[in-house]
């Protein structure tokens, strides 16, 4: 409660003006205020670095005694008898690419537990499975997804205003027929935090989320604000886009879902963090209540109930059409059609009516259907190409070990993915993880992962065309690390 008081780095910046422009090629429309429902305002709120936020809350829970253990991902979940879940085991050490042993192996640890939070944020590989386990999703719509790729910048001092928020939609997007939008954060310290999300349900696999966002920047409106400054920073993660109605089955025998692992992103204003926090407040609390009462390893059915009965509910439901509204009618109609069902919920007025989703990858078209893209090349100082920003990721992951990405089928993925669909691994990847070449023996084509690349977005394991790569955890301590993300 008093976390405004106590050094939380969130606390330096409140936003000061909220802009929503529609952007078409080299101009802009600023959304009247007014013809925004008021929910959607981010009065109140505060710009600044979420990793730097999630680092301060650690500190805060080591010294209430939890035990943190950074660099340990779990990788398999253990069962008792009955099946139901009593904790999980982290990632083995020191394994070689070949499978073999190294002289520093160690084996992953076992922590068992009363409840086990699955808190993995988008698309994790554990959640995944205990949602097939438990047949979560039984009564919901799948999930959807967003790639957000992001980028940090130092920019000019004299076109700094802390506190001030923009959000775009339109151009470059409405060009492919898909939909998304851009983001513009000035935060402490000179810096500005933008990013671009793409919605994965786009038709052309020729479409690639990175270069989209490379064209977002040179926007006039855009470009302006970078114009010497100086890119210090880049990222990318997949974000829940499904809604309310997306929301599964939360509480299992001997576990339980918070935050994005379930899905509770207000797609409208592109936040969740607030949410996933309040669900880990309701879990925490059910599990007290549960093994003060002598439980364990049963199903915290009051979680699920109570977070139904919650104010995430209450301001989910209020947005649970604007997704699939757009993602149906397009960009201009299914942005008024969102509007007025919003506006509607805003006045109590609503329709009885949840829109329907299907997911991402089954709308993935064949390649000869659609005209490939001719991207502009980089420019260096204001766009880039993705190898150069990879490394601004800061990603790590040791060469000798097995790869992480698991291809199902590899015949499937050359007679598939790419005879069919053209490759667009090659381009939903904001990583250059995935690539086409040429066997030189053969002449044959060759799927190649440079898994070193990889920034873990899930974008692969959400949407290749046939779900035939799967996002594993790799060795501990691999992936990217986010200064000031």
């Amino acid at each position: 409660p008093d976390w405004r008081d106590m050094d939380c780095p969130m606390s330096q910046t409140p936003v000061t003006d909220n802009w929503h422009w529609v952007l078409s090629k080299n101009g802009k429309f600023g959304m009247p205020h007014l013809a925004m429902p008021p929910f959607l305002s981010n009065n109140g709120c505060y710009t600044g670095s979420l990793g730097n936020l999630t680092r301060w809350l650690g500190e805060q829970a080591e010294s209430l005694g939890v035990m943190v253990f950074p660099g340990f991902p779990a990788s398999e979940v253990m069962f008792d008898e009955s099946g139901a879940v009593k904790g999980v085991i982290t990632q083995d050490m020191g394994i070689a690419e070949d499978g073999s042993h190294k002289g520093e192996f160690q084996p992953g640890m076992e922590i068992e537990a009363k409840y086990t939070f699955f808190a993995e944020g988008v698309r994790g590989n554990l959640t995944k499975q205990m949602k097939e386990k438990f047949d979560l999703e039984a009564e919901c719509q799948p999930q959807v997804y967003g790639l957000g790729i992001k980028e940090l910048w130092d920019i000019d001092p004299d076109k700094h205003v802390p506190g001030r928020v923009i959000h775009t939609q339109g151009w470059p997007l409405s060009e492919s027929n898909s939909w998304g939008g851009g983001f513009l954060y000035h935060q402490a310290d000179g810096q500005v935090a933008l990013g671009f999300v793409t919605a994965l349900d786009y038709e052309n696999p020729w479409v690639s989320p990175y270069q989209e966002f490379q064209r977002w920047k040179q926007h006039p409106a855009i470009r302006e604000y970078l114009e010497g400054g100086k890119r210090v920073a880049y990222g990318a993660r997949a974000i829940n886009e499904g809604g309310w109605q997306s929301v599964p089955r939360l509480a299992f025998p001997g576990g339980a879902l918070i935050g994005c692992a379930a899905g509770f992103v207000n797609v409208p204003r592109i936040k969740g963090s607030h949410t996933a926090m309040k669900s880990g407040m309701l879990a925490a609390e059910a599990a007290v209540e549960a093994i003060a009462g002598g439980r364990e390893h049963d199903a915290l059915d009051s979680y699920d109930a109570n977070l139904r009965d919650s104010w995430i509910a209450t301001e989910l439901k209020k947005v649970k059409n604007a997704q699939p509204a757009v993602a149906k009618f397009g960009g201009d109609v299914g942005t008024v059609l969102a509007g007025v069902d919003m506006w509607m919920r805003q006045l109590k007025i609503g329709l009885p009516i949840t829109m329907k989703h299907e997911p991402d990858y089954t709308h993935t078209g064949r390649a000869d259907l659609f005209a490939k893209i001719d991207y502009p090349k980089p420019d260096g100082e204001i766009t880039f190409d993705r190898l150069t920003n990879v490394a601004y990721s800061y990603t790590n992951h040791a060469e000798d070990q097995p790869c992480h990405l698991k291809v199902k089928n590899w015949e499937l993925q050359k007679e598939s993915e790419l005879k069919v669909f053209g490759g667009p691994s090659e381009r939903y990847c904001p990583a250059g993880v995935y690539e086409w070449l040429v066997d030189e023996d053969s002449g044959e084509p060759k799927f190649q992962i440079n898994s070193q690349n990889c920034v873990h977005c899930k974008t692969c394991d959400i949407k290749d065309p046939n779900q035939n790569i799967e996002w594993t955890t790799p060795e501990g301590g691999g992936g990217p690390n986010y200064p000031n993300m």
